[in-house]
Formats: structure tokens, C-alpha cells, sequence
């Protein structure tokens, strides 16, 4: 084909998953309890709920978690674990007794890295002791040790949704600077324990996000701008003392900041749409301007400075963020937002030039190539589309999976990157699909939503067989993979 498909000789095709949605084994191997192991499956009408007990009255109940909300329980409650509920994460489809069938299924298919997450719960079950859990340890071990049988990468984030519970209840999570220390010793045992089997790290899972679910992403249960410029400012310590861990034990690493990111266009050509739209995007930007440009920027001080912000910091704290950016930029991109100064509100009004999912997110075919040359004018740094994909309900015929929309879908995407790569001179590691196999939706907690290009067998109370079966998009992407992005 044209010069505009080809790809890096090195461009490292791969796929997706995070332990709190893949896993599994939530109760198995020393494990503690992670925030998602807690709350409920929920539906695109329903939020998902968090569960509690009462320790004076025994008396349980369900809260609600919603975007941009503070997370209220009754008096004498926390968050537990109830025996009449069915927690999804504490499922996931069961990679910790399927890793190697899975790890088969990902080699068949070529795969050249495998984006997976530690559940940092399973190395520190409270998040604050002082030795880790060895059993933890070894599972991953065999897990790294399956993935370097057939030659695939790790790519490795160490906190993807997955703070230990006890870290919220005792400390309010990341707003609270003990936090740092603690982290900073999980990284320290997870780079001296794989530094020779994993090169790519990424340290927080779309850090931004912290901005719209502070309890999910950073163990806060207030939802307040100086909460969340607070524990913000932690991780972006925790990150710069990462990179600094990494240059001491195995320069060789590379740690990866990972971003949620979506092009943000104003609805129309009104200037204050436009504004509108910038606003929007430095949302996400201002995350990747610290953990990668090593600064806070200015217009992120004028908004703390309005909204009455002051951080509390230490006096090393913004040489630190200087000195030890991170290497590459990881993101998540899958779809664009439109934003109208008349309806400021609305966070993504509907895009009349673009088609929608079954769960509302836009289809855009050039998103990928926008939010590329976005990120590398800005930054200058490789970038590694970790999350990209659709999530679609999917049905069984004769114990086949006819997907074509799936195809569709990363098609467009796989040209949008050969585009920015070939036209626009951006420099990209690689792809790793998002749920490459089915795995519980982190937004609703159900099945049903699927991404997967391998289909597992499960519904949305986790019921099922399990089973594997081989979507029409496995073929295509194994299709995709073989030509190095010239068979689309």
C-alpha cells in the first residue's frame, strides 16, 4: 500500500486490560481490598454502588457513585463487602486462574505488548505496610515469565483504579502526603522485583479523571477543588520520585505518564465555542503539562487563585517535578467531545457530522490522528495509544461473534495513527486495543458492554462458562498485526 500505512519496524501492536476489570481472584493470595472490589455492577441508566456496613448496627446499605459528587455514608459506616451482592472486580473473567490460556490467545494473535495493571492490593493488601505480599509477588512473576515465553512486552501500570480500600478509610487517599511514601515503596519493590522482565511502567491510570471520580481514581471521598488540586499535587510527586526510583535501579525502564484524552471541538465557529473548547481540553492537558513538561502552568494557577486553592507542598517538591518528568506519554483516546458556550453545562453535546455507539460515545474516525499531533507538538515526547476501542453488545451465532462494526471502528483507527505517523511525523511506540477480551465495563461494571476481540462467557451477574471464543475482529487483528498495518 501508499507510504501513508506504513509503520515503525518496531511499533509494538497490541491489547488492553486493567486487574480490577480482568483479574480476578479478588479474595485469593493474601489480596486486600481494592476501592472497585466494593461497589456494584450497575447499567447505562444505573450507577454503580458502593456497598457498607454499619459497625455499630450491623445495618447495610448501597450509595451511589456519580461523576462530580462527594462520596456521603452514614455515620459508623465503610465501605465492606456484602455476602447477598455480586461485585464484579472481585470476578473480573478470571485471567488469575486463565493468564496462561489468555497469554496463548494474545501470541496467537501477535501480539507484541500486553498492557496489564498490578493490583497494588495484591502486593500491599492495606496499602501501608511495610513488607509486601510475597504470594502477590510470584503470581506475577509467572505471569511475566508466560508473557517472555512468546517474546510479548509488558506494559505495566501500577495504579489503574486499584487503590487499596484501607488507604481511603484510614489516610482519604491521595490527599494525604503519607500516601507518596507509600507508593513510593510499592514502586520501589515492583522495579526491583521485575526490572528485568518489564521495561514500560506507567504510573497512574488517566490521572486526569481524578477531576470528575476522585474516590475511584485517587481515594478521595471529597469532591472539592482543593481536595483534588491537593492529592493531585501528591501523585504528581509520587510520579517525579518514580522516575528518580527508576534512574537509581535500572535506567533502563522507561516510566510513561497515561493520560485520558479525547479532541474537544467547539460547536460551532462562534470564538466563545471555541474558548469553550480549549478550556475543555486543558482539563486533561494541565496533567500531562506537569507529569511530562515539569511544571504547573499558568493557567492552572490563575484557576486555583480564583477557586481559593493553596497548596500545601514541600520545599523540594516542583524541583522534583522538574527534574524527573516522565519518558512517554500513554493515552486513552475513543472518541472527540463538542462543547457549545450556549449550553456550557453539557459536557459533550451530539455532533452532528459524527454516528454514535450503542452507549452514546462518538464515532470519530480522525480523533486518533487530532489527539497524536496534539500531544506531540506539545510534549515532543513518544506516545503509546494504550486504550482504543469499542465497547458494543455483542451476540452469539453458532458459537461464532460477527463484528464488523468492532472492525469498522479499528480500521479507522489503525489509519488515523498510520496518518499521523506518515503525513504529520509524529512518533508513536504502539497500539494496545482496549479489553482486547471481554472484561467487566469500568464505567457501568457490566458484561454486556463488550470490547474484546476475544469474547468470554459471562453476564452481567457473572454467571457463565468463561469460555473463550475467537471474534471476527481476533482474525482481522491477527490479519492487521502479520502485514505490520498494510491488510486492513
Amino acid at each position: 500500500m501508499t507510504d501513508t500505512f506504513r509503520f515503525p519496524e518496531n511499533f509494538l501492536w497490541g491489547g488492553a486490560t486493567a486487574a480490577n476489570q480482568y483479574e480476578g481472584g479478588g479474595m485469593e493470595g493474601g489480596k486486600g481490598l481494592s476501592i472497585c472490589d466494593v461497589l456494584t455492577g450497575g447499567s447505562k441508566t444505573r450507577s454503580r454502588q458502593m456497598t457498607w456496613i454499619n459497625r455499630t448496627t450491623g445495618e447495610t446499605g448501597y450509595t451511589a457513585l456519580r461523576p462530580r459528587t462527594s462520596l456521603v455514608l452514614p455515620e459508623n459506616a465503610e465501605p465492606a463487602v456484602l455476602d447477598n451482592e455480586y461485585y464484579p472486580s472481585l470476578k473480573g473473567v478470571d485471567f488469575y486462574h486463565h493468564y496462561k490460556e489468555d497469554i496463548a490467545l494474545a501470541a496467537e494473535m501477535g501480539f507484541k505488548a500486553f498492557r496489564m495493571s498490578v493490583n497494588w492490593a495484591r502486593i500491599f493488601p492495606q496499602g501501608d505496610e511495610e513488607e509486601p505480599n510475597e504470594e502477590g509477588l510470584q503470581f506475577y512473576d509467572s505471569v511475566f515469565d508466560e508473557l517472555k515465553k512468546y517474546d510479548i512486552e509488558p506494559l505495566v501500570t501500577m495504579c489503574h483504579y486499584e487503590m487499596p480500600l484501607a488507604l481511603t478509610l484510614r489516610y482519604g487517599g491521595w490527599s494525604d502526603r503519607r500516601v507518596v511514601g507509600f507508593f513510593e515503596r510499592y514502586a520501589k519493590v515492583l522495579f526491583t522485583r521485575y526490572q528485568h522482565k518489564v521495561k514500560y511502567w506507567l504510573t497512574f491510570n488517566e490521572i486526569d479523571n481524578i477531576a470528575n471520580f476522585p474516590l475511584i481514581c485517587a481515594g478521595v471521598p471529597e469532591y472539592s477543588p482543593q481536595a483534588i488540586a491537593q492529592a493531585a499535587h501528591h501523585m504528581f510527586v509520587a510520579s517525579a520520585k518514580t522516575v528518580k526510583l527508576k534512574n537509581e535501579i535500572n535506567p533502563d525502564m522507561m516510566v510513561g505518564q497515561m493520560l485520558a484524552y479525547m479532541p474537544v471541538y467547539g460547536y460551532s465557529c462562534n470564538p466563545k465555542d471555541q474558548l469553550l473548547a480549549m478550556e475543555r481540553e486543558r482539563d486533561a492537558l494541565f496533567f500531562s503539562d506537569v507529569q511530562v513538561g515539569g511544571f504547573y502552568p499558568a493557567y492552572k494557577l490563575k484557576e486555583y487563585e480564583r477557586n481559593g486553592v493553596v497548596l500545601e507542598t514541600e520545599e523540594e517538591d516542583f524541583e522534583l517535578i522538574r527534574k524527573y518528568p516522565c519518558e512517554f506519554i500513554g493515552f486513552s483516546c475513543y472518541k472527540s467531545m463538542c462543547v457549545s458556550s450556549e449550553e456550557p453545562e453539557k459536557r459533550n453535546l451530539k455532533n452532528p457530522y459524527l454516528k454514535e455507539s450503542e452507549w452514546g460515545w462518538t464515532i470519530d474516525p480522525d480523533c486518533l490522528r487530532l489527539t497524536l499531533n496534539e500531544l506531540y507538538d506539545r510534549y515532543h515526547k513518544p506516545l503509546w495509544i494504550v486504550e482504543n476501542g469499542l465497547g458494543a453488545e455483542d451476540t452469539v451465532v453458532d458459537g461464532k461473534i460477527h463484528d464488523d462494526y468492532r472492525i469498522d471502528y479499528l480500521r479507522d483507527s489503525v489509519k488515523s495513527i498510520a496518518q499521523a505517523i506518515n503525513l504529520d511525523g509524529v512518533e508513536v511506540i504502539g497500539l494496545t486495543v482496549w479489553g482486547w477480551i471481554d472484561i467487566i465495563s469500568a464505567g457501568t461494571g457490566e458484561m454486556k458492554k463488550r470490547y474484546g476481540l476475544v469474547y468470554v462467557d459471562m453476564d452481567d451477574e457473572g454467571r457463565g462458562s468463561l469460555k473463550r471464543i475467537r471474534k471476527d475482529s481476533f482474525w482481522w487483528y491477527q490479519k492487521v498485526i502479520r502485514s505490520h498495518g498494510t491488510e486492513l
